[in-house]
């Protein structure tokens, strides 16, 4: 179980500007990611790939106090812990985001970008 650091993107490194890419790779089974905070933008896409292995799985997490957190959820209100790839909006804009891995085997290795922007 690690705790592990994104790959951030600033502004002005790809072609979006008021943008930010943070991508956890190599997540394994209890593994999390070090919480992003950019308050500033609100607009959050999050993308979950990789393999999952047996019964693995991940969730996105939010909290506004960096200690106690809750699985965040996409526009319709459902809970953002996913068992295969997908690519959702997050519907909360807490202070602090994070990826879970919450199950998996010995084969679990996943990748999570947050695209975060700011509306113009």
């Amino acid at each position: 179980m690690a705790t592990r650091t994104p790959t951030v993107i600033q502004p002005g490194q790809q072609d979006l500007d008021h943008s930010t890419l943070y991508s956890w790779s190599g997540l394994l089974n209890g593994d999390d990611g070090e919480p992003m905070s950019r308050t500033d933008f609100p607009d959050r896409t999050v993308q979950i790939l990789g393999t999952f292995g047996a019964g693995g799985s991940v969730s996105i997490e939010g909290s506004n106090n960096g200690s106690d957190w809750v699985v965040l959820t996409d526009p319709q209100g459902n809970s953002i812990s996913k068992t295969t790839g997908s690519m959702e909006m997050v519907a909360e804009t807490p202070r602090y985001i994070r990826p879970r891995v919450t199950a998996g085997d010995g084969t679990t290795d996943i990748t999570v970008i947050v695209f975060a922007r700011t509306p113009r």
